[in-house]
Order: C-alpha cells, then sequence, then structure tokens
C-alpha cells in the first residue's frame, strides 16, 4: 500500500511550542520498516491546485510571507519558507495518497488532515486545507472524459470538529462532511457540517462506537442511490484518553476498533479511501504514533483485502 511523508520538510518551530512535530519522523520511521507499506516523499502542491480551495489572496498572502501577525496567531506557527513547503507537501501528500486510492482501494497520508484551515484563512496549527484541495482536484481530474462529477465523502474523526472543511464545501452537494467530535473542544464556534455528531466529555469505547456506527449508516442511507466514489478518512489520534487536546477518553483497542469499522465500510461498498493521520497530541508522544501505526496497518489489511477481492 503506498503511503507518502513530508516529514523532511520541518517547522522551525521556538523552544516550548505545544505543536508536537517530531510525531511525523518518529511515524516514518516505524513505518520504514512495515513490510506492506511503501513509502513515498510527496510532492508539492502548486499555487494553482491550493487556488481550488483557497481564496488566490490567502494563498498568495502565506507564500510571500504577508500574513498579518493576528492571522499567524491564529495558525499556530511563526512564518518561515519551511512552514510553507511543509504545507504544500502535506496537501501534496493527500493529493498523492487520493490518486492512489482511486487506482489500488486505499493509500495513507503520514501527515495531513488540517481540517481547521478554511478559504482564506488558516486555523489550529492548519496552514491550508489538504482534505478540501484534494477533493476539488480529484473532482477536476475525474470530470476528465466523463459525464459524471466524482462525489466525494469526508469522515472525519479528529477528536476536533471540521470546521474549515465544513466551511468550505457548505451548500455543495457533492461533497458530504461527517464530523464525530469531542462537543466541548476546540472549535468553540462551530461550522455546520452536512451530519455532526458531538459528543460529550469523556466518552468512552462503547458510547464512540455506536455513534460511529449510527454515522456511517446515515451517510450511506442518504447516499443509496449514488454512493460517493471517493472517501477521506481523518483518522485522528487524539481521542485517545491521553490525549493533552482530547477530552475523549477512547482506549487504543477501541480507537483501532474505530479504523476497522471505517475501512470494512468502505471496502464493503467498494469505495475508494485516502486516510490521513490528523490530530495527535499524546502526553506521551510513542503512544501517539502507536495509535498511527496502528492505523495504517489496519489500512494496509484492508487494502489487501480490497485487491485479493479484485484479483
Amino acid at each position: 500500500m503506498r503511503a507518502y511523508t513530508s516529514d523532511r520538510f520541518r517547522l522551525p518551530l521556538p523552544p516550548g511550542h505545544r505543536f508536537p512535530a517530531g510525531k511525523y519522523r518518529l511515524l516514518r520511521e516505524r513505518v520504514e520498516h512495515h513490510p506492506g507499506l511503501r513509502l513515498d516523499e510527496a510532492p508539492p502542491a502548486s499555487d494553482g491546485e491550493l487556488a481550488l480551495a483557497h481564496s488566490p489572496d490567502y494563498v498568495s498572502a502565506v507564500v510571500d510571507g504577508h500574513l498579518a501577525p493576528a492571522a499567524l496567531r491564529e495558525i499556530g506557527f511563526p512564518w518561515s519558507p519551511e512552514m510553507v513547503e511543509r504545507s504544500r507537501r502535506s496537501v501534496g501528500a493527500t493529493i498523492a495518497a487520493a490518486r492512489a486510492a482511486l487506482a489500488e482501494g486505499l493509500a495513507a497520508n503520514l501527515a495531513g488532515g488540517t481540517h481547521h484551515a478554511s478559504a482564506d484563512k488558516g486555523s489550529g496549527y492548519c496552514v491550508f486545507n489538504d482534505t478540501a484541495v484534494a477533493a476539488r482536484l480529484m473532482q477536476a481530474e475525474w470530470h476528465r472524459g466523463r459525464r459524471e462529477l466524482l462525489r466525494v465523502a469526508v469522515i472525519d474523526l479528529d477528536v476536533h470538529q471540521g470546521n474549515g472543511t465544513a466551511a468550505i464545501f457548505r451548500n455543495d452537494e457533492s461533497v458530504f462532511t461527517l464530523s464525530l467530535h469531542a462537543e466541548r473542544n476546540f472549535p468553540f464556534r462551530k461550522e455546520a457540517s452536512d451530519l455532526d455528531v458531538g459528543l460529550p466529555d469523556d466518552c468512552g469505547d462503547a458510547d464512540y462506537l455506536a455513534a460511529l456506527d449510527a454515522a456511517l449508516d446515515q451517510l450511506e442511507n442518504r447516499h443509496a442511490c449514488s454512493l460517493p466514489g471517493l472517501v477521506f478518512y481523518l483518522a485522528g489520534a487524539d481521542p485517545h484518553e491521553n490525549d493533552r487536546l482530547g477530552r475523549l477518553k477512547l482506549s487504543a483497542a477501541g480507537l483501532a476498533e474505530r479504523d476497522r469499522r471505517v475501512f470494512d465500510w468502505a471496502r464493503r461498498l467498494r469505495i475508494p479511501l485516502a486516510v490521513s493521520m490528523a490530530g495527535g497530541y499524546g502526553r506521551d508522544i510513542e503512544v501517539t504514533v502507536a495509535v498511527q501505526l496502528a492505523t495504517l496497518d489496519l489500512a494496509w489489511k484492508s487494502w489487501r483485502q480490497w485487491n485479493n477481492a479484485a484479483a
């Protein structure tokens, strides 16, 4: 299974910064030893590709270093050429994973899931919205030579609501946005997804999985006559019980079961799926990386089943 990395392009962050940028290197090092994952470095997204989901003025401000101090504070990173390049590569990794998923059933971005970025601003450690850009580009590429439009679903299981993605696709019937999140967590002003499931603090495995099953049933039932042709799955590790920014109480086993149910659902319906790692802020970063590696291992097993069924 193809997996794409952008961790060589590192963020130069000040000492003590809360963002755990080192998790990307640690995850890539683990993936390098996985016999079923083929790791490639992500290409950068171009300005034109970014402008499929972001205003050209915002793209230019990021690239040229003209963001206002307040805008940088909302993003949470200082501006640097490295920040720009890393953000391009993170989007490029989701684009590459989406293309590979359409060809092979399933692929992964070892970063991505930057769902707080909206059309004209970044927020919450998200500069560009990789899912939104990749969805728009896949629709454009799919439409060449075909009459029908590629329908897309976003299954966002990061602990934080996917407000930027919801805002970008507001009133767009070709993209269905589903967000299952901690209701009282960031962002405190939510955008309306097509389906929002807000969960109470300390929600554990059983209640979470029941809510997920109901949400997947709703997604499927609403599209019974025309299923999505591509799913973007944001497999956040931050619902874990020991996450610093989470508020939910899922165990590692519960998160693995969450992933298994999403992968099984997409495979049963034969919907290609691109998975990104999204958030993870564990008190012990090794725990976060272990959760993400388990997600990728389950993705590989689903990819293998997908291709065995097609053989």
